[in-house]
């Protein structure tokens, strides 16, 4: 399967001046491939929906608008144009001619004519943004947050970043966005899937070596590809996963990702605690061993014969979780960090790139001293810092989990309902099953992500996203698992 890349703003437009510059595509047959391109999924979708208001900036996001009104005009539907400012680019400019010599009205200033659309297509912005909308284009883009009538966005939605997701004050919100030449990073991660809706992709008919001159900035994530295991297996082929966690009060929380583990297909699983869990973990999960843990009783070595570590989840930093984390450096076996072991991670900080660690946004913040607003401002620079301070693989857990090792991926699966208590231990219960398999930590990172996301989304569909909890998530990975397998 090919990986299908993601590119930042700035990638986008070397790819569009390459196609023109050195493939020879003019600039203009590229604004009306995407003009077209964007009329042929409005008139399929939305027919009969007039009038149809064109929002259109003065670029060349502007220039496809003029060319999606033109075409409309042409079929007989009644179309308005709302134009930001003047044209102020010479393929804009020519789309703008070629609509008023078509017979199409005069663009207006005035947003009134929002308060009659029955369909609105956004051409303002595109990709050229890089800070908040304002004047005329903020006035359109808050007019349309009041219209109840479908939104389409022509390549990306006026006011979101199509480098990192971010949702600048205002946005517009569409119900379909067709997007060109290469996806952008911004519409899979962080606001942009909900401000981009349903998003379709064109490449505009460029040819194949276009995308040779520009690297991708990320990939998204893709099934995992599992083979059957041999006929002659045994559970030490397997690993052994020792999960460490559940301090007095959450025992649930190591328990689910020792659940998850199992599920996941490692051969052993053991449940690392406090002495009172002790005969818990097996009435819950019988095929849990456990190990108990006290700072004066020991034992000296709690993680002998693990094959991976799980460290954190159902922790809160105390003594008794301080003093297992002073231990992961002696013992020589992939780590994951969750939880409280992020929190120790940030108090007591050091490089280890045997190990991945799965942050939500507020663990991130932590980890890099900051707020949470600003690591979800630029999800991708916030995941790569955390991996340049600490090393391994960051998993930023959220709408568009960024995975930031030797590469950069952004996994599309995953629901709202996942964001609930509990998840993210199934997650690490998953990789820590895949470090164990003998998974390196980016494989196991990236596996992870996508099973978890996979079985999180197969038990929505049948509970819905509000009634959605962690071990609906754990109760699906069977099925997920069987169907990669075959």
């Amino acid at each position: 399967m090919t990986a299908v890349s993601l590119y930042t703003a700035t990638q986008v437009r070397e790819l569009d001046r390459v196609a023109i510059e050195e493939f020879g595509t003019p600039g203009l047959e590229l604004m009306e491939r995407a003009g077209r391109r964007t009329f042929d999924h409005v008139v399929r979708r939305y027919p009969g929906h007039v009038p149809v208001v064109v929002l259109c900036g003065s670029g060349n996001n502007g220039g496809d608008g003029y060319v999606v009104a033109r075409l409309l005009h042409e079929i007989g539907m009644e179309v308005h144009i709302a134009a930001t400012a003047e044209p102020g680019t010479p393929d804009t400019r020519e789309m703008c001619r070629r609509y008023l010599e078509a017979g199409g009205r005069p663009a207006s200033r005035d947003g009134g004519i929002l308060e009659r659309a029955a369909l609105v297509i956004d051409a303002m912005l595109g990709t050229g943004l890089s800070r908040a909308p304002e004047g005329t284009c903020a006035e359109f883009i808050r007019a349309v947050g009041s219209c109840r009538c479908p939104v389409v966005a022509v390549d990306l939605p006026s006011g979101l970043s199509g480098d990192n997701g971010r949702a600048f004050d205002p946005c517009i919100r569409a119900d379909l966005t067709v997007t060109f030449i290469g996806r952008k990073l911004g519409q899979y991660t962080a606001d942009g899937p909900d401000h981009c809706g349903e998003l379709v992709f064109d490449s505009l008919g460029l040819d194949r070596t276009v995308y040779r001159e520009v690297p991708a900035a990320a990939v998204l994530t893709r099934a995992p590809e599992l083979r059957p295991r041999p006929s002659n297996s045994h559970k030490g082929m397997y690993g052994h996963l020792v999960v460490a966690g559940g301090e007095p009060g959450m025992l649930g929380a190591v328990l689910l990702a020792g659940r998850a583990g199992l599920r996941s297909g490692a051969g052993l699983v053991t449940v690392l605690s406090v002495v009172s869990n002790l005969g818990r973990a097996p009435l819950v999960q019988p095929e849990l061993m456990t190990r108990a843990y006290s700072p004066d009783r020991g034992p000296e070595e709690p993680f002998a014969g693990a094959d991976a570590v799980v460290f954190g989840p159902g922790t809160a930093g105390g003594e008794w979780s301080a003093g297992l984390f002073g231990m992961l450096a002696k013992i020589g076996v992939p780590i994951l960090l969750d939880a409280g072991g992020l929190h120790l991670l940030a108090a007591m900080p050091e490089r280890n790139d045997n190990r991945v660690l799965t942050p939500h946004p507020g663990e991130a913040a932590t980890l890099l001293g900051c707020r949470t607003g600003e690591i979800q401002a630029d999800r991708p620079a916030a995941a790569a810092e955390i991996r340049r301070r600490y090393g391994g693989v960051c998993v930023l857990k959220g709408a568009g989990t960024v995975i930031h090792g030797t590469g950069t991926e952004i996994c599309d699966r995953g629901n709202p309902g996942m964001a609930s208590a509990g998840t993210g231990d199934v997650l690490s219960g998953i990789i820590g099953a895949l470090l164990a398999q003998g998974l390196s930590p980016w494989d196991a990172a990236r596996q992870g992500v996508w099973l978890h996301g996979a079985a999180g989304d197969l038990a929505c569909g049948e509970v819905g996203e509000r009634s959605l909890t962690a071990s609906d998530v754990i109760g699906h990975l069977p099925a997920v698992l069987q169907e990669l397998t075959g």
